[in-house]
C-alpha cells in the first residue's frame, strides 16, 4: 500500500532523513521504533506533504506523492493523527468529529464510532479541549475513521496517557486494523507496539537500519534494547 524509498526530508537547512526506506502492506500494522530526534515524526509528517522540501520516492497504491501537497495526500486516501491531536477548542467533541470531510466509502459511522469509543457519545456537547488527555486521543483517532481514509498514521498515540487509557487504545488499534484498516504507528512504547504491530522498523539518524518481523522480537530483545535504550 505504501513504499517510501530514498526519503530525504528537510527543515530549512537541517537534513532530517537521510534515504529512508520502508513499506507497509495493505492490512498491517508497522511500527516505526526509535528514539526521541530518530525522525520516525518527520517521517509521517513527510508522507502527509507537510514538510516543505523532500526527495526520494512515497507510492501510494502505486502512485508517487513525493511532490503531492497535504490536500491531495488526504484525498488519495492517507489521514496523520498527530502527537499534539489537533483538537479545535472552539468546537465540541460531536462538531470535531464531524469536522474532516469523507473522501472515500468505507469510512465508520458516527454509530458505529460510538460503539468504540463510548466517552464520546457521554461527551457529545462537551468542548473538545475539556476532555481528558485519553479522550482527546480517542477523538484525534475517531476523527479520522469517518473520512474513509486506508491508511491511518498515528504519531505517539499513548504518549502521556494512563496505562488503562493505553489499554483501551490498543484494544482500539486492534479492532480497526481487524476492520481492515492499514495502521502506520509511531511508538516509543515498545511494549505497546509489541502487542499491536506485524513488523517494526527501527529507525536510527533519519535512517531505518533494521526490520523486525513480529515473530522475531524475542530473539531480538537483547538487540533492540542496546538500539531503543530500554
Amino acid at each position: 500500500m505504501l513504499e517510501v524509498s530514498g526519503l530525504n526530508s528537510w527543515y530549512d537547512e537541517s537534513h532530517i532523513l537521510h534515504g529512508m526506506d520502508f513499506e507497509v502492506r495493505e492490512g498491517e500494522c508497522v511500527t516505526l521504533l526509535g528514539r526521541n530526534g530518530a525522525g520516525k515524526t518527520t517521517a509521517l509528517k513527510s508522507i502527509m506533504g507537510l514538510v516543505p522540501k523532500r526527495t526520494g520516492s512515497i507510492k501510494f497504491k502505486g502512485v508517487e506523492m513525493i511532490n503531492a501537497r497535504p490536500d491531495i495526500v488526504g484525498r488519495a486516501g492517507i489521514a496523520i493523527c498527530p502527537e499534539e491531536r489537533g483538537i479545535f477548542a472552539g468546537l465540541n467533541v460531536t462538531e470535531n468529529l464531524m469536522l474532516p470531510p469523507v473522501i472515500a466509502p468505507g469510512g465508520m459511522t458516527i454509530e458505529e464510532i460510538h460503539t468504540l469509543f463510548p466517552n464520546l457519545k457521554e461527551r457529545a456537547k462537551s468542548p473538545g479541549t475539556k476532555l481528558s488527555g485519553g479522550e482527546q486521543q480517542m477523538l484525534a483517532i475517531a476523527r479520522i475513521l469517518r473520512t474513509g481514509a486506508k491508511l491511518l498514521m498515528l504519531d505517539e498515540p499513548t504518549e502521556g496517557l494512563a496505562p488503562v487509557i493505553v489499554q483501551q487504545i490498543g484494544l482500539m488499534i486492534a479492532e480497526i486494523k481487524r476492520r481492515g484498516f492499514t495502521v502506520l504507528l509511531v511508538e516509543q512504547n515498545f511494549r505497546f507496539a509489541s502487542k499491536l504491530a506485524d513488523r517494526h522498523y527501527v529507525v536510527e539518524h533519519g535512517q531505518v537500519v533494521d526490520m523486525i518481523p513480529n515473530h522475531e522480537l524475542e530473539a531480538r530483545m537483547d538487540d533492540l534494547h542496546k538500539r531503543l535504550g530500554i
